[in-house]
């Protein structure tokens, strides 16, 4: 199963160590509450590039992930009109979604992965979706679904593996 590791640029101290310790497969550079975020864009790729086989994703800016060589864009489930866009660029996407809807659209309009989320309990995320709701959602889509929320503990993971799911995405576990 494949790991996505989510950090901020609070995590950039230790991201070296936390990327040789955990081996992700995906990386996604998110930060909401920082002014010069195309800046801290730059040093997160910066220490990526010391770790082959790591696919690095930047949030939201699909100009920027391009301009800076990320190898996608991860948007948010309020930019489904940027996927095609982000495609021309020769970017992989990864979109966040909510809904078995929002996943279908996201297959349609060509994503290459989604997030589907809470899976489990997080903090103000809402109701968790749960196991048998992500085994529904895998029986009917062909997308890649990153399971996301509440994902802490080698259990949850465990758990996890058992629904076939592509791979989980997480904060929490890898910080």
């Amino acid at each position: 199963m494949k790991s996505y590791m989510i950090v901020s640029s609070k995590d950039f101290d230790t991201l070296k160590s936390k990327i040789a310790v955990f081996n992700p497969d995906y990386i996604l550079f998110r930060d909401k509450e920082i002014l010069d975020y195309s800046q801290k864009a730059f040093e997160f790729l910066d220490i990526c590039k010391n770790f082959s086989n790591l696919k690095t994703f930047l949030h939201q800016d699909a100009s920027l992930a391009k301009e800076l060589g990320a190898c996608g864009v991860h948007l948010t489930s309020k930019q489904f009109d940027g996927i095609s866009s982000a495609k021309r660029l020769g970017l992989e996407v990864i979109i966040s979604t909510h809904t078995h809807e929002e996943v279908l659209e996201a297959q349609r309009l060509g994503a290459d992965a989604i997030t589907y989320s809470p899976i489990f309990c997080s903090p103000n995320k809402g109701e968790p979706k749960g196991l048998d709701d992500l085994k529904n959602l895998l029986n009917n889509c062909n997308i890649k679904v990153f399971a996301l929320g509440g994902i802490i503990s080698k259990e949850h993971i465990a758990e996890l593996e058992k629904t076939g799911v592509y791979g989980f995405a997480s904060i929490r576990y890898f910080f």
